[in-house]
């Protein structure tokens, strides 16, 4: 039984190398902004100052696109931090959008899941072709909720959807109500069931990976097998994947190799 649901879901604690890789993500994100000339920075998708996106080119017309939706339990971060995970979409000829979103006390999460549509739909009227999604711990989570049938995407994005893969997502919320933090996310029963992946029906044209390092707090490794658990019995196309050894800070690395077994799973 969890008695300490906070520490059930604190990553930092429990991984001595996560400051050093929090501390060269602001870094290698401007060293790779700085080397794509081709990137359109700062698009606004909506009146909010957090709604903006950094879309990155490839050489020649796009396969289609790519949208990564970045993590920090719906409260920190923005799309500054992330831009070099754009890295191997880009390399597979791939228009990667890196998108931020409002985020809480002043967002609920129903609100930036809707900016998290927004930024999609922004990006795919400037970009033809198939849309695949991934994101990252609280983008994990974002991913798969706009990802459903009564989704806040709007049906012609959805319809152009084909991947989506979450990356140490969290599905269901009833759990966030016990943390301190929900001081800040202003979490009720209603807005659980509401914004909760796992009482929602999958896009039956989708195939979805749900994807988390085997090194991660145990709460992670639920949750992601919760995903796959119930939306196969949904009749979704979906598998959960363990990386070995990855814990929840170094397992998006992959995202920067195009040949990573994860950059498969994003774009198939």
């Amino acid at each position: 039984m969890i008695t300490d649901w906070d520490d059930a879901y604190a990553n930092r604690a429990h991984v001595p190398q996560a400051q050093p890789l929090m501390d060269a993500w602001p870094g290698d994100a401007k060293a790779f902004r700085d080397a794509h000339p081709l990137a359109e920075l700062n698009v606004a998708y909506g009146p909010h100052p957090r709604h903006r996106y950094d879309l990155f080119m490839p050489e020649g017309a796009p396969k289609g696109l790519m949208v990564f939706v970045h993590g920090g339990y719906w409260l920190l971060f923005d799309r500054s931090y992330w831009s070099h995970y754009a890295t191997g979409g880009l390399a597979q000829g791939y228009a990667v959008a890196v998108i931020e979103y409002p985020v809480a006390p002043e967002a609920r999460f129903d609100a930036i899941a809707e900016a998290t549509a927004m930024a999609v739909a922004h990006a795919a009227a400037r970009v033809s072709g198939p849309i695949v999604l991934t994101g990252h711990s609280a983008g994990g989570h974002l991913v798969a909720r706009v990802a459903t049938d009564n989704g806040p995407l709007p049906a012609t994005i959805a319809a152009r959807v084909t991947r989506v893969t979450p990356i140490s997502g969290l599905f269901d919320l009833r759990p966030m109500l016990q943390l301190e933090m929900n001081a800040d996310w202003k979490l009720d029963m209603g807005q659980v069931m509401a914004e909760s992946p796992i009482f929602h029906m999958p896009l039956a044209h989708v195939t979805y990976t749900a994807w988390v390092g085997g090194a991660e707090r145990p709460e992670f490794l639920r949750q992601n097998a919760l995903l796959a658990n119930v939306w196969t019995g949904c009749g979704a196309t979906i598998s959960a994947i363990e990386a070995p050894d990855r814990h929840h800070f170094d397992v998006i690395e992959g995202l920067k190799d195009p040949d990573h077994p994860l950059m498969k799973a994003v774009l198939g």
